[in-house]
């Protein structure tokens, strides 16, 4: 598994929360980890197909309470994976440029492309590029002196103990570490799908 160039297990390790991996990113960093992790999934699906991005890997910790019925324990395919985790990082950076912006969020912005309308593989590159244009362009909404006091408001009691208090970097960078969260599932899935290929060609 590759890294890109900030070290989120400080988080993991419940040793820090997000915005203590704030104090010494600027705008240009954030813009310059968005890039690598997108680069990153694009070469994990660089070398596949569609029926790779598409294929059904068997996972048996696959556990989802927010899924169709019936679909809470299917195990992901590529373009699943693709759709959920750019939509999380989407929604990261559009809490950040409320955020930034002196606003103190509540609503939840996202939106997820519905997984099983994406079947190729030229659909996973554009999602993902797609994904890079968003989040790069809701970097591009910070003020130049962005509020940095101003947190995201309306969450409970738990989800502030846990993540912490999230500013407009720090929402970002939630995105982006549920983002990285999920590399060990997407490698393990292309390992499955490519297992799988070399068995019937």
């Amino acid at each position: 598994m590759t890294t890109i160039s900030i070290d989120f297990s400080p988080v993991d390790n419940k040793e820090k929360k997000l915005i203590d991996l704030t104090h010494d990113l600027t705008v240009d960093d954030l813009r310059r980890i968005t890039n690598e992790s997108i680069d990153y999934l694009l070469s994990l699906i660089a070398d596949l197909d569609d029926e790779d991005v598409t294929f059904d890997p068997i996972d048996p910790d696959a556990h989802d309470p927010h899924a169709v019925e019936g679909e809470e324990t299917i195990g992901w395919s590529l373009a699943h994976l693709i759709a959920h985790v750019t939509a999380s990082s989407e929604e990261g950076a559009a809490f950040s440029s409320l955020l930034a912006r002196g606003i103190p969020a509540t609503e939840r912005p996202r939106y997820e492309t519905p997984w099983r309308d994406i079947t190729t593989k030229a659909q996973c590159v554009q999602r993902l590029e797609e994904s890079r244009r968003m989040r790069l362009a809701y970097l591009d909404t910070w003020p130049d002196t962005p509020f940095l006091d101003v947190n995201r408001a309306g969450v409970s009691e738990r989800f502030d103990a846990y993540f912490g208090k999230l500013n407009a970097p720090a929402a970002f960078l939630m995105g982006l570490h549920h983002e990285v969260n999920h590399y060990a599932q997407i490698e393990e899935v292309r390992r499955q799908a490519l297992v799988a290929r070399s068995r019937v060609r």
